[in-house]
């Protein structure tokens, strides 16, 4: 598999943020590395911040954590729908509208974190059996066209944006 930066045509502008939060060509070095750092970041946290809102109405970090694990799921699942040349467009989702339903309040930290876990080695896995045909096909998710390389920058990018996010606000 070669390993670059996204092409402008594969992703929307709007993604660009997160994209740009990765360093370098390679995203799943990104992926790797992130994992352990977000884990021993998310187990220095005491457990009254995890429920912390910085204002009325923003997330609590268990939320946003949530949040970060549902968003790399549907990510995840774009990604292996494009990467096995499934053109069917794929709708996207409202994260507000999963926020009321993630049962944060009662969820332990240690679940969190363990599923984080999970789901970041599934996410690695699936891209990591991919070849350069499957990383470079181009699908519609959303009502965009997306290559499964530009979804796994924007992953990358989206962690890093919610862990900065919780550093400024939260911490």
């Amino acid at each position: 598999m070669t390993l670059r930066r996204p092409d402008a045509h594969e992703s929307h502008d709007y993604y660009k943020l997160y994209i740009s939060q990765v360093a370098g060509d390679d995203f799943l070095n990104s992926l790797n590395a992130a994992m352990a750092g977000t884990i021993s970041f998310l187990k220095s946290l005491e457990d009254e911040k995890w429920n912390y809102r910085y204002a009325e109405g923003k997330w609590s970090i268990k939320e946003v954590v949530l949040h970060m694990i549902d968003t790399e799921r549907i990510f995840a699942y774009q990604v292996l729908r494009i990467a096995r040349n499934d053109m069917t467009p794929i709708e996207g989702f409202e994260q507000d509208d999963y926020i009321p339903y993630l049962n944060a309040d009662n969820r332990d930290t240690d679940s969190i974190i363990q599923e984080y876990s999970s789901v970041r080695l599934a996410t690695l896995d699936l891209f990591r059996n991919f070849d350069d045909e499957m990383l470079n096909r181009i699908g519609t998710a959303s009502g965009r066209p997306f290559s499964p390389r530009a979804i796994g920058f924007i992953i990358a990018g989206h962690e890093a944006h919610h862990l900065s996010v919780i550093r400024e606000r939260y911490l």
